[in-house]
């Protein structure tokens, strides 16, 4: 294992090097995007996705409290932080994640090699995976991105192969029978069908991601991790406390507004496939009326 390491670091060093420089760059883009604004727009803006994402005030007013509390215990900037790589570390692991899983529901033999590879992902131990992040990438925030995107991959494949795999078959075959090619049948019938299951994916992934980054902090990796990690190690029950707290507020709110766009976007799909009341009744669909005599 060392010495695979080593044939690593010494052939593939430039690799490395552009992969830190560019996940360091995209970190540093998030978190300008975040911190820039004053704390009360950005606190504006997230309030008003929550009202979108679930059109009801109670997630809105307890998005707005929780993220006056976070400003009030002096965490924005940690709390920003590990939203940004947050969001660096989701998006790559859906942007890897969602096309494997698609073609693993379009190839049964890829499916099942793939299949072990995730098993192995998801039982692997977290902080396992902070020891090649460290070797290759150093002490800093990109090891703990790099080591949350590997560790949230697994449930964009698994959810996003599930959802396409669960599209019925009649729809499929009515879509071939009007002479849809492949591409057209991915794109127009089982993505969008398949749609809720993503969404859950994304869900996961996020929450995924968010766990990974306080775990992060150990190597460097900054934010609200590494407030915690500070606190645990000098026995600072009240700062540790905080950063805890706004861990707990931002998990609460990614999961619920990623949460309530799945569940749009499963209402969305029963009401197109919901029959219309002006539609004629075929056999076996509805009693007809008798035949004028």
């Amino acid at each position: 294992m060392e010495r695979a390491v080593q044939f690593l670091l010494d052939n593939f060093s430039g690799v490395f090097d552009v992969a830190s420089t560019l996940i360091l760059q995209l970190v540093n883009a998030s978190y300008f995007v975040l911190i820039r604004p004053h704390p009360l727009v950005l606190l504006a803006c997230f309030t008003a996705l929550a009202w979108a994402a679930t059109r009801r005030w109670q997630p809105a007013l307890i998005t707005c409290l929780g993220l006056l509390l976070i400003q009030s215990m002096a965490m924005w900037a940690e709390t920003m932080q590990t939203l940004a790589v947050v969001i660096v570390a989701a998006v790559v692991a859906l942007v890897v994640g969602i096309p494997v899983g698609i073609a693993a529901a379009r190839s049964p033999r890829l499916s099942v090699a793939v299949r072990p590879v995730l098993d192995f992902m998801q039982t692997l131990p977290v902080f396992v995976y902070l020891l090649p992040a460290v070797f290759f990438f150093g002490i800093g925030v990109v090891p703990g991105v790099v080591a949350t995107t590997v560790f949230a991959i697994p449930p964009a494949v698994r959810l996003t192969e599930l959802g396409i795999r669960q599209v019925d078959s009649e729809v499929i075959e009515a879509a071939q029978a009007f002479g849809s090619r492949s591409r057209q049948i991915l794109r127009d019938v089982q993505l969008p069908l398949a749609m809720p299951t993503i969404m859950a994916g994304v869900n996961q992934v996020i929450m995924m991601a968010l766990s990974m980054v306080v775990i992060a902090g150990m190597v460097g990796g900054g934010g609200l991790g590494a407030v915690v990690v500070e606190a645990v190690t000098r026995l600072d029950i009240g700062r540790g406390f905080e950063g805890g707290l706004s861990v707990v507020i931002l998990a609460i709110y990614l999961d619920r507004v990623s949460a309530a766009f799945g569940e749009r976007q499963g209402r969305s799909r029963r009401l197109r496939t919901r029959p219309t009341s002006g539609t004629v009744p075929t056999l076996g669909e509805g009693p007809l009326e008798p035949l004028a005599r």
